[in-house]
């Protein structure tokens, strides 16, 4: 009765990339940084839900990808102009747009996994959390 109670919370799901229907099985393969290059599973390998609905819906995640790319950008020009001490002239452009781009590469394994975990968790009318399917 007491594993009836146990739930798996949203927010431990979406940080760890798991199953928005059972919270349990994972959406991908290998890790963020690492030599082993993350997909995306075909299905949660513990209740089957298919994670690719129907053809072509992770295009809807280049959405998602984009807007927290230029969140990121702006961000990082904001952090290299405080950092830099208020310098806008034309010859520190060069460290903008260094800064801008490093920081954009560095971060696009984390924006390619977050935008699909984010668009089926949150953007995804069709998947809903089964508590039934929360179980180990």
């Amino acid at each position: 009765m007491g594993n009836d109670l146990k739930k798996t919370s949203k927010f431990y799901a979406i940080i760890k990339g798991k199953c928005p229907q059972c919270r349990r099985g994972d959406i991908f393969t290998g890790n963020i940084y690492g030599f082993n290059i993350q997909r995306t599973n075909y299905s949660c390998s513990h209740c089957n839900q298919r994670f690719e609905i129907e053809p072509g819906y992770f295009y809807a995640a280049m959405y998602v990808s984009y807007a927290m790319n230029m969140i990121e950008m702006i961000s990082m020009g904001f952090a290299t102009y405080y950092l830099s001490g208020g310098r806008l002239d034309f010859d520190s452009l060069w460290l903008y747009v260094g800064v801008i781009f490093l920081g954009s590469l560095l971060l696009s394994p984390l924006n390619y996994r977050y935008s699909r975990i984010i668009l089926l968790h949150w953007l995804s009318p069709k998947i809903k959390y089964n508590p039934i399917f929360d179980k180990p």
